[in-house]
């Protein structure tokens, strides 16, 4: 079949077009811009890229599958309806080409549910399984999140964003669910999602697609999951959480436990956030693995993590740079104490860029401003593209650092006109106070105007002035 891919320069789209490739198809597709790293793999497979969206590209294929970017008014678009094409969103061509047939394990929710993913398909890996794969996320020994697998089963992340411009449900109810996992669920996504509730529903979907064969795993300390879970009456229904009588893992003095056995668990990943992650991991793998489940904890210690989460880019004696994905202020608070957790003879300094389509808004305002306790100082940039939002819905970054300190209980906050300034307002910190032991955490979705590397330059001229001095 010949398939064309409207938005091919997505990493999600991109990767769909090279597992479209390697089933046999012939594969090509357009957009608007193309950056590397998707890019440089679009030309190293050898999948044809045009650049920009002239109609005439679209001759001669049997199926044009439209990215979630990708809006009405876009000439190829325009050109497909007029034509009368066969056309699918990019979550309808994973599940017609990848998920039929496949006990699919779906892994959703507001937070971790990369993370989870990935750890799922290493687990049923290690333990000799070969599983499909296809997560929004690279894992840091450069696992790039799709396979197709040979086996019956298909691990796949489960995105509540929307589908497509004729599409607005969100992605995972076209994804087939047979064992669902279900990580959080808070408000996110305010560019699509009125409320909370709106979600809800969407989730509410989800767990009606589940058989009653199959299973729902969900986190039962989220109040927003047990009003929907709870009582279900379609599929079997486990909660999970870390440290009960039934959960498989327990922690003792922040370190996590095999609860039968007292075994420490060896893992990269830190946090209770992660270590539920984990919990939810084992608990659906079990099912599958049954008699060889201690090949799932033996694996634990072998996942290589995921880059941006929680990710090492620079650590020493006195000083660890660590970058992270996090843009909700969940996801900011659970980072921070488990980096906290994890080093707790270090003091934070938490760097933060509100630039996802909820963090720019001012629908968390009040919750950033207690999302920072366990640092000593946070710096926060402005809003990243002011004229996305109106001022009126935009998020208030300066009165927010006012208000951070007192409702965090941290020393101070700073404000920071770009990311640029960063690495200037850092080490002038840094001057007027003495700290031995650091670590600066930063956070957002985006490139944070790249400043990794001067804040790498900063953290060994930094080590390299205690060395001196000592």
């Amino acid at each position: 079949m010949k398939i064309f891919l409207i938005g091919i320069g997505g990493i999600a789209m991109g990767n769909l077009a090279k597992m479209l490739f390697d089933l046999g198809h012939e594969v090509s597709g357009s957009d608007e811009n193309l950056y590397p790293p998707m890019s440089e793999e679009l030309k190293k497979w050898g999948l044809p890229t045009y650049l920009g969206f002239e109609p005439k590209h679209l001759k001669g294929n049997d199926l044009i599958i439209v990215g979630n970017a990708i809006s009405r008014g876009n000439p190829q678009v325009e050109e497909m309806l007029a034509k009368g094409m066969e056309y699918m969103s990019m979550p309808q061509a994973i599940s017609h080409f990848l998920l039929k047939g496949k006990k699919v394990i779906v892994i959703a929710g507001t937070h971790g549910k990369t993370t989870t993913t990935f750890l799922v398909h290493h687990i049923l890996k290690e333990a000799g399984i070969s599983a499909g794969l296809f997560v929004g996320g690279i894992r840091q020994d450069g696992h790039a999140g799709f396979e197709l697998g040979r086996s019956e089963f298909f691990v796949i992340e489960g995105d509540e964003y929307d589908s497509a411009f004729f599409d607005k449900s969100s992605k995972f109810l076209h994804y087939r669910p047979f064992y669902l996992g279900l990580t959080a669920l808070d408000f996110d996504h305010a560019d699509i999602f009125p409320n909370l509730e709106s979600i809800q529903v969407m989730f509410s979907r989800l767990l009606r697609l589940v058989p009653n064969i199959g299973k729902i795993f969900y986190y039962k300390n989220s109040k927003s999951l047990e009003s929907i879970c709870k009582n279900f009456p379609y599929a079997p229904v486990e909660t999970f959480t870390l440290g009960d009588n039934d959960s498989i893992l327990t922690l003792h003095k922040n370190q996590l436990i095999l609860r039968e056995s007292k075994i420490p668990i060896q893992t990269k990943l830190i946090g209770k956030h992660n270590f539920r992650n984990i919990e939810l991991a084992l608990r659906i793998t079990k099912e599958i693995l049954e008699k060889n489940f201690s090949k799932a904890i033996r694996a634990l210690s072998t996942f290589p993590g995921v880059k941006r989460r929680q990710e090492i880019l620079y650590q020493s004696k006195n000083s660890i740079l660590i970058e992270d994905f996090a843009h909700h202020p969940v996801a900011i608070q659970e980072t921070i104490q488990a980096v906290k957790m994890a080093y707790p003879n270090y003091k934070i300094l938490s760097l933060f860029e509100p630039r996802s389509a909820t963090s720019h808004r001012n629908v968390f305002q009040k919750e950033f401003s207690y999302s920072f306790r366990g640092s000593e100082c946070a710096f926060v940039t402005e809003v990243f593209n002011l004229k996305k939002v109106s001022k009126a819905e935009r998020l208030n970054v300066k009165k927010l650092i006012q208000e951070i300190p007192t409702n965090s209980k941290i020393q101070t906050a700073i404000y920071s006109k770009t990311p640029t300034d960063l690495p200037k307002l850092v080490e002038k910190y840094l001057q007027k106070n003495q700290i031995s032991k650091l670590i600066i955490l930063a956070m957002s979705n985006g490139a944070f105007g790249g400043i990794y590397p001067k804040l790498l330059e900063l953290l060994k001229r930094r080590d390299h002035e205690l060395t001196s001095r000592n």
